[in-house]
């Protein structure tokens, strides 16, 4: 996803070798307007899940009638009432049952709360450093690309929004590259037993004590899995429920936030551990086929652990608490499946190759996640005015332009996946946020590059550095992956958030934000 923004801003001055694909870039570079139709059957979709909570919000003004009343009451009336009821016990019986039933259902439908008591992301060392001078030389010297692949890579490079100091894996660092499945398997170690050997010192948990483990990485799927490597590194428990994604995308990290979610909902007082991570070292693309080459210029080494808890005396300790998720998924799509694909070139070498609609399938599909979204976190008095006017343009104006929500009265802070420069740029302007809103997303990519499904939990790392996030916060975290998906995932901050040791910005955060130029 992340690439394809970038391909619509320089494909056409990068890709001298071919004017055509030049043409098609800059006439799909943009995301969708949405101002345009909204499909009503997605609104419809979010207010369901509002009804589905119906109940809770229909006891809680009876409840606080009940007490109104309660308090206004004298000793003369509650003498009256006691006379008045013992004339009345079927009455008392029936309220009684009444009352239970309503507690029992209240009691047992009310989904437990899942808290995020802390997150950490991997800070590479120094040594993996890819400059843009040292990028392209290397490049140049592998020999695999010719005079129009290193151009285009160039422009790529330059537009990108990427800074100096992002990282590539070892493999990479050396001429010609080292891949193997060993290089691989060490990337992946350094990347998730960094993040996690700083997560389990910081919330001071024994690694035993994880009853969850959720593992996700797209491209590097080894037998024993990534999620054994952790459990045979950390000596897991034998009953640890653990899972491992695959080929689901920069998204993922929302997909493995909510699978841990419903296991927590499912098994009592324990902790769910997530894992988000990409690895580089065998999926790098060394052929000339530019709609291949841009994950190259965009992807970088990164990853993070999060710590998820649904124990009641955890939630003086944590620093979310997790609202909601909701998920997209276009795969019914041919054109959305294909978008992001991973194929071989005509020369037979392999790589992650993305498709000029994917602008257009990736805002079609934010739009479909917003419009659910919407009841769920809006105001009211936003969900009135966005429900009326799509009322009026079925029933009297297929012209109407329906009404967009400001999400920014439902979200204190954004964390768009940092995938490339056009995408926060259209996100931006069609959400009509500000920069402030966009800020951990552009300096999340400019520092640290696009790491794939955990680019959100940088950017949350960033708002903590700069002592943003209050209590009562709402953090909207939201990615976009292959198949085609968009997911969401919303968080309330339980405190003053204060970064935890170690953050991957605590050596740089007074440098930024910095001023971008392209």
């Amino acid at each position: 996803m992340a690439g394809a923004g970038e391909s619509r801003n320089t494909g056409g001055g990068g890709g001298s070798g071919d004017g055509s694909v030049g043409v098609q870039i800059r006439q799909t570079r943009r995301l969708p307007d949405f101002l345009q139709s909204v499909n009503l059957k997605y609104v419809k979709l979010g207010y369901h899940y509002l009804i589905s909570n119906l109940l809770t919000l229909c006891l809680f003004p009876l409840a606080v009638v009940i007490s109104v009343e309660a308090s206004q009451m004298n000793p003369e009336d509650l003498k009256q009432l006691w006379i008045h009821l013992q004339y009345n016990l079927v009455s008392i019986i029936i309220c009684s049952a009444v009352l239970v039933f309503g507690l029992t259902v209240y009691v047992m439908t009310r989904p437990r709360p899942v808290y995020l008591v802390d997150f950490s992301c991997y800070l590479p060392p120094d040594h993996l450093k890819a400059p843009y001078s040292r990028f392209m030389e290397h490049s140049r010297l592998t020999g695999d690309f010719d005079d129009s692949a290193l151009e285009f890579q160039r422009k790529i490079l330059e537009r990108s929004g990427l800074g100096e100091d992002t990282y590539v894996p070892e493999a990479m660092h050396h001429v010609p590259a080292r891949i193997s499945m060993a290089a691989a398997r060490e990337e992946a170690e350094q990347v998730m037993f960094g993040a996690l050997d700083n997560l389990f010192a910081n919330a001071n948990v024994n690694p035993k004590d994880i009853g969850i483990l959720v593992v996700n990485c797209s491209l590097f799927n080894p037998t024993p899995s990534l999620s054994a490597m952790i459990v045979n590194k950390y000596k897991l428990r034998g009953n640890i429920r653990s899972y491992n994604l695959g080929g689901m995308g920069c998204s993922a990290g929302v997909i493995a936030v909510d699978l841990a979610k419903d296991m927590l909902l499912v098994h009592r007082n324990t902790y769910a551990v997530v894992v988000s991570t990409e690895n580089m070292t065998q999926n790098w693309y060394f052929g000339n086929k530019k709609s291949m080459l841009i994950p190259n210029c965009l992807f970088r080494v990164g990853g993070s652990a999060v710590l998820l808890s649904n124990k009641s005396r955890d939630k003086r300790r944590s620093k979310y608490r997790l609202v909601h998720v909701v998920r997209t998924h276009r795969g019914a799509d041919d054109k959305a499946f294909r978008c992001v694909y991973q194929e071989q070139d005509d020369t037979g070498r392999t790589g992650v190759s993305l498709s000029k609609d994917l602008m257009a399938i990736a805002g079609e599909t934010l739009k479909t996640n917003i419009t659910t979204l919407g009841p769920l976190v809006l105001p009211i008095s936003e969900q009135i005015l966005f429900f009326m006017t799509l009322v009026v343009k079925k029933l009297f104006n297929g012209k109407v332009k329906p009404y967009i929500p400001d999400f920014k009265l439902a979200f204190e802070h954004f964390c768009i996946h940092a995938g490339g420069r056009a995408v926060i740029d259209e996100l931006e302007k069609n959400l009509q946020l500000s920069p402030v809103h966009v800020e951990a997303s552009r300096m999340t990519l400019h520092r640290f590059g696009n790491t794939s499904s955990s680019s959100i939990w940088y950017e949350l790392a960033y708002i903590e550095a700069k002592g943003r996030m209050r209590r009562g916060n709402r953090v909207w975290q939201i990615a976009f992956g292959s198949g085609f998906k968009c997911n969401s995932a919303i968080w309330e901050a339980l405190r003053h958030v204060k970064p935890s040791n170690n953050s991957p910005w605590e050596h740089c955060i007074d440098k930024y934000p910095v001023t971008l130029s392209y």
